[in-house]
């Protein structure tokens, strides 16, 4: 779903204007214009793409017209900025669009489903070329990814102002590696790839293979994880839970539910209990002091592309498993895809960070500010314990905690630290 920009009509023209796309946006960076100055732009087009803090986003135009640019691309925006103007031509009999009866261009015409549409907007594929396999041959995701994969459909995907300066540069698009959303070629790459000037690249320091700038993302996750440190005195508290009901339960619930159940979405809903249980580790610290949250919003880091992110669940205490299971896939596909909300990773309370997956066994992870506290969850493997003094094997899990220990105790932290192993020992407690 692409935001809307909120165009303002004045005779004949519709005002571009940077878009808010969450509660916390102040500026985006205009990353790339997909159309060229004094180019006829329909009603859905992509027209800009702009990057937030922890996303990237492709937003259509509001309304078919003329483009005038009024903000270059490379610039940082405050947000209902206006960057742009869609004017009419003068030989143009059509009236301006009408929000509740748009234009449609070719591609809104093909019946689709919004995953499909979303979908083929991230691959470059053109939906008119696709054959839908859906009711009444709408076309569906499998439809989009099989002509994404098909001999057409292997040209590299590019913005339209990156193609035409690749053909003017004699840059060859498949030796371009593309950082735009879903890896289309913008036209930055195409300058860095050797269209851009005469300017040489500065010589790589002997020893040193690359050198990667820190900008985008990775700088904003170095800036708060370094102020996070700074800030806050970090301790980690580590259990290790008998995981075995944990794992039976995961395998019931799939057979019941007749889909998997993701352990991530298991510990949110178990996590979101403990905190319910000690709403002191649900707080963060301000100039007014300790502040105890009152709706509980998990985070769940990803690891991306772009580096880390931390889509959040919000209102977990309102939700049931399938809720936070499906919360939780819509917004890792966004994060995976570049193409995260602000909503999406804001407002975040209390965070779980799981390495599991590249058997860790325990670590220590640093509080995501402002939060209070991190949950690290390390794999779960087989391990002999000795149970009634017999000797047996059982699924174990390593779980650590770190806190800030300006505004929780050792006590209180390692009273919610149990409470959490309990509830990984025996999750159908849940239904309590």
């Amino acid at each position: 779903m692409t935001p809307e920009t909120k165009p303002a009509v004045t005779q004949g023209t519709y005002q571009v204007v940077m878009p808010k796309l969450g509660l916390t946006m102040t500026e985006a960076s205009l990353v790339e214009w997909l159309k060229e100055e004094g180019e006829q732009v329909d009603k859905g087009e992509p027209l800009f793409v702009l990057e937030s803090e922890k996303s990237t986003l492709e937003i259509e135009a509001p309304a078919s017209g003329t483009l005038q640019i009024l903000i270059p691309a490379g610039k940082t925006v405050a947000v209902q900025t206006p960057i742009a103007q869609l004017l009419r031509t003068s030989d143009s009999q059509s009236p301006i669009p009408n929000p509740q009866f748009p234009i449609s261009n070719p591609q809104s015409l093909v019946p689709a489903s919004p995953k499909a549409r979303a979908l083929a907007r991230r691959l470059g594929v053109s939906l008119a070329g696709v054959t839908g396999t859906g009711m009444r041959g709408m076309v569906v995701a499998a439809d989009v990814e099989r002509a994404a994969a098909s001999p057409i459909a292997e040209a590299p995907k590019a913005s339209p102002v990156a193609r035409r300066l690749a053909t003017h540069a004699g840059v060859d698009l498949s030796t371009v590696a593309g950082s735009g959303p879903g890896g289309r070629i913008m036209r930055h790459d195409v300058e860095t790839a050797g269209a851009g000037g005469d300017t040489p690249p500065e010589p790589v320091p002997a020893g040193v293979e690359t050198i990667q700038p820190l900008s985008g993302l990775r700088a904003v996750v170095a800036e708060r994880l370094s102020a996070s440190w700074r800030e806050r005195p970090h301790v980690t508290l580590t259990t290790e839970a008998d995981a075995t009901n944990l794992v039976s339960a995961r395998q019931q619930l799939a057979e019941e539910l007749g889909q998997k159940v993701a352990y991530d979405a298991l510990l949110v809903a178990l996590v979101a209990r403990a905190l319910r249980e000690q709403p002191g580790i649900n707080a963060r610290l301000t100039e007014r002091g300790i502040e105890e949250i009152a709706e509980i919003n998990i985070g769940v880091a990803i690891d991306t592309q772009r580096g880390l992110l931390v889509p959040v669940v919000h209102d977990v205490a309102g939700k049931d498993l399938l809720q936070i299971q499906q919360g939780l896939a819509e917004l890792a596909e966004r994060a995976l895809a570049g193409r995260s909300l602000p909503d999406d990773l804001t407002g975040g309370t209390f965070t779980i960070t799981n390495l599991g997956m590249f058997e860790v066994d325990a670590f220590t992870p640093i509080i995501n500010p402002p939060e209070s506290a991190i949950l690290g969850v390390g794999r779960i493997i087989a391990k002999p314990v000795a149970v009634d003094r017999q000797v047996v094997v059982r699924d174990r899990m390593t779980l650590s905690l770190s806190f800030d220990h300006r505004l929780i105790d050792g006590a209180p932290a390692a009273r919610f630290l149990q409470r959490v192993k309990q509830l990984v020992e025996r999750p159908f407690a849940l239904a309590v």
